[in-house]
C-alpha cells in the first residue's frame, strides 16, 4: 500500500490554495482529482474576489423575491418540481438562516472570513508572482427603480457596520463608472474594495505551479471512491482499486464532498446550485468593471479571455442534464441592459456550486477522525475565500491555532 503525507481530494481553487499553503509549511502534498487543475466549477466562475459580499443568501432579497422568481422557469432561481421533496429540508434550514439571531451570527462569521480572505489572497498573489492577474476596478450593483434601491439599503447598512466601503451613485457618476448602460437603471452602488481576477482558471493553474515550485506537491488525475479513518491517518480507495494511506486528508471536492463525508458520520446538508454562463469575445462590449444585476441574479465580468455573463441559481442536484436556456435568457437580458452588446460567438457553460443553507462553508475536522479535514460548501464564494480556507486548512493539519474562530464553520453545526 502506498503512503503519502497529505492528500487533498479536489483540484478546484480551494484544494489548490490548500496545497499551496501546506507546501509553504513544508508538507508533502498529493492532490487527487478526476479531471485536472481548476477544470470544473473553478474554471467558469465570475472571477470575483467579492470581499464585501458578506450577506447570507437568505437575506439578499432571495426570500422576498422567491415567489416571483419561481414563477419564471428561466429566472434567477429555478427548482425542478420533481426535486422539491428532496430539497425541502434544505429549504427549511435556508429559511431559518434568515432569522435575526442566525443572520447576525452568520454576518459576523462571514465578515471575519472575508477579512482573512483579502489578506491571504494579497499575500498569495505576491508569493506566486500572479499579482498582475488582479483587477482592482471595483464593482457596480445596479437598480431599476427607487423601490429596488431602497430595499437594498438594510444590506448596505450591515456592510457598513463591518467596515466595508461603498457609495451610492446616480446620473453622470453612474454613467462614468459604466458608459452605455440602458436608461432603465436609475441608481447604483459602487464597491471599490471588490476585486476581480483576469481569468479564474488561469489563476488556479498558476497558483498550483507556485505550490509545485515551493515544495513537494504532486497531482494525480484519479477518482477517489471512498475514504475511511485509519490509525495512521486516513485511507483512500481509488476507482481503480488502489488504496492510499495518508497522514492527513483534506476533502475539498466541492459539490461532491458530502458524499464522501456521509459514511464517516458527518451528515452535512450540502445542496448544489447549478450556475450558468456565456463567455463572449472580449470585444463584445466595453465593460469597465464587474456589473451586478442583483434583482435578476447574474453578473457581467470583463475577463482577459472574454466577457462572461453568468449567475442565476438552479437547485437541481448533481444528476440532471444542463438546461442552457438559462444562459440564453441571461444573455438576452444583458443585450437589453447594455444596448449594442454583440452576442455572437459565445461559449456556454454550467457548473456546480456547493452551497450550505446558512451560506457559510464547512471548515473543520471530521467528527470521527482528527486527521480528516473538510473544506467545502463555499457557494458563490469559492474563489473569494479559497486563500483564507487554504490558510485555515494548513493551521488544522499542522496543529496550529486557527487564524480565526472556526466554530461558525464547524462540520458538526448542523
Amino acid at each position: 500500500m502506498r503512503e503519502v503525507d497529505v492528500a487533498i481530494i479536489g483540484a478546484g481553487i480551494v484544494g489548490i490554495c490548500a496545497a499551496a499553503s501546506l507546501a509553504e509549511a513544508d508538507r508533502a502534498v498529493t492532490v487527487f482529482d478526476r479531471t485536472g487543475i481548476c477544470e470544473e466549477t473553478s474554471s467558469g466562475n465570475a472571477a470575483a474576489l467579492a470581499f464585501p459580499d458578506v450577506l447570507p443568501l437568505a437575506q439578499k432579497g432571495m426570500m422576498r423575491n422567491l415567489p416571483r422568481w419561481l414563477a419564471d422557469p428561466l429566472g434567477p432561481l429555478s427548482i425542478p418540481p420533481s426535486y422539491f421533496p428532496k430539497l425541502a429540508p434544505w429549504l427549511w434550514r435556508f429559511w431559518r438562516a434568515g432569522s435575526p439571531r442566525l443572520y447576525e451570527k452568520s454576518l459576523a462569521a462571514q465578515s471575519s472570513l472575508m477579512r482573512l480572505a483579502e489578506a491571504e489572497w494579497m499575500r498569495l498573489l505576491d508569493a506566486s508572482g500572479t499579482r498582475s492577474m488582479l483587477r482592482e476596478e471595483g464593482a457596480l450593483e445596479l437598480y431599476e427603480s427607487d423601490g429596488e434601491f431602497k430595499a437594498s439599503l438594510p444590506g448596505w447598512q450591515a456592510r457598513d457596520r463591518f467596515g466595508f466601503e461603498f457609495r451610492h451613485v446616480a446620473g453622470d457618476e453612474m454613467a462614468a463608472l459604466q458608459p452605455g448602460l440602458s436608461p432603465r437603471f436609475v441608481k447604483g452602488t459602487f464597491m471599490p474594495g471588490w476585486k476581480n481576477v483576469a481569468d479564474p482558471k488561469l489563476l488556479g493553474k498558476a497558483v498550483f505551479e507556485h505550490a509545485r515550485r515551493r515544495g513537494r506537491v504532486a497531482f494525480e488525475q484519479r477518482r477517489v471512491e471512498t475514504i475511511a479513518p485509519s490509525d495512521k491517518g486516513a485511507l483512500l480507495r481509488l476507482a481503480d482499486g488502489e488504496e492510499v494511506l495518508c497522514r492527513a486528508l483534506v476533502v475539498a471536492a466541492g459539490a461532491w464532498s458530502h458524499r464522501l463525508a456521509a459514511p464517516l458520520g458527518d451528515r452535512i446538508p450540502l445542496e448544489t446550485e447549478r450556475g450558468y454562463n456565456t463567455t463572449l469575445p472580449i470585444d463584445a462590449f466595453d465593460v469597465k468593471r464587474q456589473l451586478i444585476f442583483s434583482s435578476h441574479g447574474f453578473v457581467v465580468t470583463p475577463l482577459e479571455t472574454g466577457l462572461r455573463i453568468g449567475g442565476a441559481v438552479e437547485l437541481g442536484g448533481l444528476d440532471r442534464p444542463p438546461d442552457y436556456r438559462r444562459s440564453k435568457a441571461m444573455l438576452e437580458k444583458t443585450r437589453q441592459f447594455l444596448p449594442g452588446l454583440r452576442t455572437e460567438g459565445g461559449r456556454e457553460w454550467m457548473g456546480y456550486r456547493p452551497s450550505l443553507p446558512d451560506s457559510l462553508p464547512v471548515i473543520g475536522r471530521s467528527r470521527n477522525s482528527a486527521s480528516i479535514v473538510y473544506a467545502f460548501g463555499h457557494g458563490h464564494l469559492g474563489l473569494t475565500q479559497a486563500a483564507a480556507t487554504g490558510r485555515l486548512v494548513r493551521d488544522l493539519v499542522t496543529g496550529q491555532s486557527p487564524a480565526i474562530d472556526l466554530s461558525p464553520f464547524s462540520p458538526q453545526r448542523f
